[in-house]
């Protein structure tokens, strides 16, 4: 078994994005770290002639994943929506024991420098932890006119805290990538879900999303040593946060100094879907009508 590897939940839509991910990592994987890929077993298919042979990757399917769980049935993510159903196989990955730790990484993903495991892996040989309380992105959102996003955030982590009956400050770690510990989901399994007849996937909802479950796991049950570090790729949540930091001049060969890696969220960058854009051209020419809007506001 894998002390660390690197691991992406994927489907049709996002197949080259994820080529783009499999590029940046053939790229920069300096020890090699291996690399698995689920989708659905009806998309391997689709997934080959995008990716082309497994072999910088090796793929498993989400079915094999929700298998994994005795004590879940065949099928249950059709009952699911699809982003729960993606969060809920990510969190359960550990449970195919090919690896004791993993770096879970999204398609939107994409590395922009070399990196290794110590990247991922403290000296003890327990994973480090990506959790922090978010105030420089709160307060840029604030900044712009954007209180919702504190305000939904802040909802969210004040939900997860009560389900563990936690008292303190909220802490995050809202987009990939993730380091995961299979110990802590199974702390979490055996101390929390099981005493009472629940699965992850009862409680993975919109109100507790998969991050912070996984972070009041560790907080509650310590299966593993705390070395928390920040944000280890830079995210774009928002198309008026990445034209606000390139107005700052912010480029990739600037973050190469901070992040192994970027993100631009696929909910807008919309031109990476695989089979052609969604939304139809006046839609999307609109939406780019007013991002340059944004943009331009935010000038002066």
């Amino acid at each position: 078994m894998n002390n660390i590897a690197l691991y992406c939940k994927s489907y049709r839509k996002d197949f080259l994005r994820l080529r783009r991910l499999l590029k940046s990592i053939e790229k920069y994987n300096a020890d090699k770290i291996s690399f698995y890929i689920s989708t659905p077993e009806n998309q391997y298919d689709e997934l080959v002639n995008v990716l082309g042979d497994v072999g910088s990757y090796q793929w498993v399917s989400d079915e094999s994943i929700i298998s994994s769980n005795p004590r879940v049935g065949a099928g249950i993510e059709k009952t699911r929506s699809g982003s729960q159903a993606q969060q809920t196989i990510k969190s359960e990955f550990w449970r195919l024991r090919l690896c004791e730790n993993y770096v879970c990484l999204d398609s939107d993903c994409q590395f922009i420098q070399s990196f290794y495991e110590s990247d991922f892996i403290a000296a003890d040989g327990n994973p480090y932890t990506v959790i922090y309380q978010n105030k420089e992105y709160f307060q840029l959102a604030i900044n712009r006119g954007h209180p919702r996003v504190f305000d939904e955030l802040s909802l969210e982590g004040n939900r997860v805290k009560v389900l563990f009956g936690r008292v303190g400050p909220n802490y995050y770690c809202p987009c990939p990538p993730f380091i995961w510990s299979a110990k802590v989901w199974k702390s979490m399994d055996e101390q929390f879900l099981i005493p009472r007849g629940l699965t992850l996937w009862d409680i993975n909802t919109a109100d507790h999303p998969e991050t912070l479950l996984y972070l009041e796991a560790l907080l509650n049950y310590h299966a593993i040593p705390l070395h928390p570090i920040e944000q280890l790729f830079r995210i774009y949540y928002y198309d008026w946060q990445y034209f606000l930091l390139r107005r700052n001049g912010e480029r990739i060969q600037k973050l190469a100094k901070n992040y192994l890696g970027v993100i631009y969220q696929s909910s807008w960058d919309l031109n990476m879907d695989h089979g052609g854009p969604s939304k139809s051209l006046p839609s999307r020419l609109l939406k780019k009508i007013k991002r340059i809007g944004r943009f331009v506001q935010s000038s002066f």
